[in-house]
């Protein structure tokens, strides 16, 4: 484990860094960096290098303008500071493809903010896409109608591969 001064020093770059992405200081955001790096787990994305940083605040910004974070919990380890955090926002721009919705999200998440030495090299972020979507009126609970009928209208034939087999297994 890292000595309590390392500690202290991780914790205090993690905190800036978190109040400077919900105050959308992104100058100061990217100055916590030794390298700036984002990697979102749920997306696949990665935005290595300060440009590539930048054009991720932009895009989500864009999207979700009051976009913040809830710290929850904190946790230290060996090369990392482990967030548990709450991420909020409201749909009021385009998200890639997808028009504005109006609707505001809530996602419990967790960030591992890598460190080697004292320098902050990588935000690993982990969240639920389908929390976020649903709650964006853009994905429905597969129980649900509206989720039944979606399934079904965007996956017939492996909807009826389904209901084959179990006719068939009824037969038996």
């Amino acid at each position: 484990m890292p000595s309590v001064d390392v500690r202290a020093r991780r914790e205090a770059v993690v905190r800036e860094h978190m109040e400077s992405e919900n105050a959308h200081d992104f100058d100061t955001t990217i100055a916590t960096f030794g390298h700036p790096r984002y990697e979102l787990v749920a997306t696949g994305d990665v935005y290595d290098g300060e440009d590539a940083v930048r054009g991720y605040f932009a895009e989500s910004r864009r999207a979700f303008p009051d976009q913040r974070n809830e710290l929850v919990a904190l946790h230290h380890a060996d090369d990392a500071v482990i967030v548990e955090f709450d991420v909020l926002g409201t749909h009021l721009g385009p998200l890639r493809a997808l028009p504005p919705t109006g609707r505001a999200f809530r996602c419990r998440s967790s960030a591992h903010f890598v460190f080697d030495g004292d320098q902050l090299v990588c935000e690993r972020v982990y969240f639920d896409r389908l929390t976020i979507m649903r709650q964006l009126g853009l994905a429905h609970d597969s129980t649900s109608l509206a989720g039944r009928v979606t399934t079904l209208v965007s996956h017939p034939l492996t909807i009826g591969r389904a209901l084959a087999r179990r006719v068939a297994r009824s037969r038996k």
